[in-house]
């Protein structure tokens, strides 16, 4: 059977939030999807193996992780795994929590914890208080709930981190914004030029603040969500490269034919046929 597109799982949370065990995976067997939701992995113990956007990441012990909106990922296999799998619609996460899943997207999803990490403390209650019945303004504290948990995260995954200088500032504010316009836009809007003109800024100076908050210029971070998107593409559809092109914004699918080339260091027809 063709694959035209992939999967992508909507308005599944009724309640905004779902909380399950880990083992539960196990039962389940997916293809790889996205979701329009948050998922976070709560791993206590054990090992759990996943792809995530067409790369296998393995967890071992206790790890957290947060996979957003969006990311193709699937479950692979697990080994004497104990933890939980929170479900959250974005409004559940606050906003500076998003902004900081945004901010490490594709570099820092996964964090080592520890078996003592409070924050694994609260999942057994969010589970207690999700199945309560006839519990008064239930959907607010479960938000509320959530927000903390998910707040949790964010703290963990910042600690230590560049990040903990510059969160909350102007300019990280700033590339936040730019990043989330860049995943909105980047299909018919492919310049720094175009992106610096929807903030009010100079290309210069978004330029500036991309390299002090990432270490990496703007122009990176609009080509990184390009080659991600065609990457996921070509690995998990069966489109011919003329119409991926074409679905990324790109009249002449020659020009992108280069610029994969360019910046993946094979050809698009390459990637697809590479081994998993």
């Amino acid at each position: 059977m063709a694959r035209d597109n992939i999967i992508l799982h909507q308005e599944e949370l009724d309640g905004g939030v779902e909380i399950l065990p880990m083992k539960i995976m196990t039962t389940i067997v997916q293809p790889p999807h996205r979701d329009d939701h948050f998922m976070f992995i709560l791993q206590l113990k054990g090992v759990s193996v996943w792809e995530l956007d067409f790369n296998k990441v393995t967890m071992n012990g206790a790890v957290i992780c947060f996979i957003a909106p969006g990311q193709v990922h699937r479950y692979l296999d697990s080994k004497k795994t104990e933890g939980w799998l929170i479900f959250a619609n974005p409004e559940f996460v606050s906003r500076s929590s998003r902004e900081i899943f945004d901010t490490v997207l594709h570099s820092r999803q996964n964090i080592t914890a520890t078996e003592k990490d409070p924050v694994y403390d609260l999942l057994p209650l969010l589970e207690k208080l999700l199945y309560t019945r006839g519990m008064p303004l239930k959907k607010q504290v479960l938000h509320s709930m959530t927000d903390t948990i998910t707040g949790m995260i964010a703290a963990k995954i910042i600690q230590g981190q560049h990040a903990t200088h510059t969160f909350g500032s102007q300019k990280y504010t700033t590339a936040t914004r730019f990043r989330q316009l860049v995943k909105e836009q980047y299909k018919e809007s492919k310049q720094v030029k175009d992106y610096a003109a929807l903030l009010n800024i100079t290309p210069l100076y978004l330029n500036e603040v991309m390299k002090e908050i990432t270490g990496l210029a703007a122009s990176y971070w609009i080509q990184q969500e390009i080659m991600l998107e065609a990457k996921r593409l070509l690995y998990y559809t069966d489109l011919d490269i003329k119409e991926i092109a074409y679905q990324l914004g790109y009249e002449d699918h020659a020009y992108f034919s280069r610029f994969f080339r360019k910046h993946a260091g094979m050809t698009a027809s390459s990637f697809r046929d590479r081994e998993p």
